[in-house]
């Protein structure tokens, strides 16, 4: 033993002060030659190639489960998706299941005190209204003069008394929807004063419809009218399913897409497939989607989750990561984590909400496809049909994540859409009130521990090899020093055992 400290002793002072300045150099160098490979794999590949030799190779060897098994898609597919989008990035949609200010957003704002709608959101909404509700000609008439100046109004009760003074001059169907809209406090109100907005409006949309070739002027009326019409029905069709009557709201918003067959700005179709998925008529909903999921037509978190909820529905009963990971993932397995990676990557923001990470607030009127709003809208209402199907929700929490390893890094493009936008959290910020509601962004790619330890790692040793150059004899003392520190725990116990065990046994097993 003691044959065994002097050699070590001898060996160490032997050491020149240029055998550090050559380890403490090449250490450095090597760490570096990892640093510069490691960040070059990860900015073309976005994921550590240590980490991925790591989870790939080592961690089957060891028993570890991969809980997300993601699946690589069609990337043609995604390219001709991602040509076909020629939308604004960050242009605003109407919430097709926009709540009503009088009776349910007012109550929100009674109960607790919140504004649950941002200016910019109401901002948005009067001038959706003066789009669709008014017209050039509408000075002809006394009323329709009076309702063009109360959808301009910032207070809501001047809105409120000008609709009741148009009422006074004749049946005006917009000063109906105004009223429903807001001055009804339930939806048994509201629903009452549609149906009398929906026997006005026919009427005016008859006559209009007659005279529409007569002129510029008279065409105008009649896509206006048509506009109030449209609305005044899907309202009916959404006061229907919130008091219960779904199949009622299904039959009303059937008819109406079929009369109406070129009104797809409104988005009629997302009430129908909501409305479809609370019967549970999984058939029609499929037939829906099969109709708007179309690689032509804009994308939206209702299409992407409604049509990933379907495929998961047929595997999530009996979806075990664990058994996934020993038997592989069967055809219809994978095709739910696939559709389910589509859907995230369309909007990542909704899985947190369908999984109860992040508290829900009452949707906006408006929403950005992609952003924050959208996830809002679409748990919001979507929720109780993820409950609903035994296991969905599991299988979503064991994948939903494996959806960023697949999206190249920078986000320079998109795997199956175009690449995400980066306005979005800025036009969530003026459509949620941030003042209760912490807006979800886009998860950032951090750098893997890898990269991180091998830069480190390069750094120290390099400083090493900088202070053993100029200062040897010093960094010679410091380094014995620094052995022998490190070698004495383990010269203490040797000599606790040399104590203990009898000099005979200890000279037998020294000699082994």
């Amino acid at each position: 033993m003691f044959g065994t400290e002097s050699s070590l002793s001898m060996f160490l002072n032997t050491l020149t002060p240029k055998f550090y300045v050559a380890l403490t150099g090449t250490s450095s160098l090597i760490s570096g030659l990892i640093l510069i490979f490691e960040w070059w794999y990860f900015r073309k590949y976005g994921t550590s190639f240590i980490e991925q030799v790591s989870v790939s190779h080592l961690r089957p060897l060891l028993g570890g489960v991969d809980s997300s098994s993601p699946s690589s898609s069609s990337a043609s597919n995604g390219d001709a998706d991602s040509s076909r989008q020629s939308v604004s990035e960050c242009k605003v949609w109407r919430n097709p299941l926009n709540l009503f200010r009088g009776a349910e957003y007012n109550r929100y704002t009674w109960v607790t005190g919140r504004e649950p709608l941002t200016y910019y959101d109401m901002n948005l909404s009067a001038q959706d209204h003066q789009t669709f509700f008014t017209c050039d000609s509408d000075h002809l008439r006394p009323a329709d003069a009076i309702m063009q100046k109360a959808w301009r109004e910032r207070n809501p009760q001047a809105r409120i008394s000008a609709a009741h003074e148009a009422l006074e001059l004749e049946d005006c169907a917009t000063a109906y929807i105004l009223l429903a809209e807001e001055e009804a406090t339930t939806i048994m109100e509201a629903e009452r004063l549609f149906k009398q907005a929906l026997k006005a409006g026919e009427g005016c949309y008859r006559r209009s419809q007659q005279l529409q070739h007569h002129g510029t002027q008279y065409e105008a009326q009649h896509r206006r009218d048509t506009n109030v019409l449209v609305y005044i029905k899907r309202r009916l069709a959404m006061c229907s399913r919130k008091l219960g009557r779904t199949r009622e709201a299904v039959k009303m918003m059937r008819d109406l897409m079929k009369e109406f067959p070129l009104l797809s700005m409104f988005n009629i179709h997302e009430n129908l497939l909501e409305s479809l998925l609370e019967l549970q008529n999984y058939a029609d909903v499929q037939a829906v989607l099969a109709k708007y999921d179309d690689i032509s037509l804009p994308k939206s978190a209702t299409i992407c989750y409604t049509a990933a909820l379907l495929k998961a529905r047929a595997v999530s009963d009996k979806f075990s990561p664990e058994a996934a990971s020993r038997r592989g993932l069967s055809t219809a397995e994978m095709n739910a984590v696939e559709a389910i990676h589509r859907a995230v990557e369309f909007n990542p923001h909704v899985p947190k909400y369908l999984l109860e990470m992040k508290s829900l607030i009452l949707p906006p009127e408006h929403i950005l496809k992609r952003g924050d709003s959208e996830a809002i809208a679409y748990a919001f209402f979507h929720l109780q049909h993820w409950k609903r199907v035994e296991g969905a929700l599991n299988l979503l929490h064991c994948t939903w994540e494996g959806t960023f390893r697949m999206i190249p890094y920078p986000l320079e493009k998109g795997h199956l859409f175009y690449p995400y936008p980066i306005c979005t959290e800025t036009a969530d910020r003026e459509l949620l009130p941030t003042v209760f509601h912490e807006v979800s962004v886009y998860p950032k790619k951090e750098l893997p521990f890898f990269i991180l330890f091998t830069a480190g790692l390069c750094s120290f040793t390099a400083m090493l090899a900088l202070l053993t150059h100029q200062f040897p004899e010093l960094m010679g003392v410091f380094a014995k020093a620094f052995l022998s520190t490190l070698f004495a725990p383990l010269n203490f116990i040797m000599e606790k055992v040399e104590s203990i065990l009898p000099s005979s046994l200890w000279h037998q097993l020294t000699r082994i």
